[in-house]
């Protein structure tokens, strides 16, 4: 069981690091979008906001394989399975379907599952702030007059 735990603080702590990087660039990014001067602030937003949900959608892509890569290695489930359907089902704690960890890595799954909650919590807390520093700068929802 302590193999388990460490395996999966390890690329809980891996995917941690991944998103911090790109919390770092998806502000550095909204901030570059937000100096683009525009008469139409609606479209702004949307750009800024397409572009966050973008980047994050990507990130956890990546973790998701991140999460696979390491099921690869552990060798965590049988197989024939689809290692990365495998981890996005445990990501984004769909649930298990035809796929179950093999016994000795049993406790991946959960641990994959914390991890993707805190990743997705995180994220929409970054898509939050993003939104309401955009408004708040550029007054897209002012009424014109």
């Amino acid at each position: 069981m302590p193999i388990q735990f460490l395996v999966g603080l390890s690329v809980g702590l891996l995917n941690i690091v991944i998103h911090a990087l790109t919390t770092v660039a998806v502000i550095r990014l909204a901030r570059s979008l937000g100096l683009v001067s525009t008469a139409r602030p609606y479209l702004r937003l949307v750009t800024v906001m397409i572009t966050t949900a973008s980047v994050l959608m990507t990130a956890h892509t990546f973790e998701v394989l991140v999460w696979s890569l390491a099921y690869a290695l552990v060798s965590a489930a049988p197989e024939s399975t689809n290692l990365v359907d495998f981890a996005f089902v445990n990501y984004t704690t769909l649930g298990y379907g035809n796929v179950v960890p093999l016994e000795r890595w049993r406790l991946l799954g959960p641990m994959t599952a914390m991890n993707g909650v805190l990743m997705f919590g995180w994220s929409t807390a970054l898509i939050f702030e993003v939104l309401q520093k955009t408004v708040e700068q550029h007054g897209a929802f002012a009424s014109s007059k």
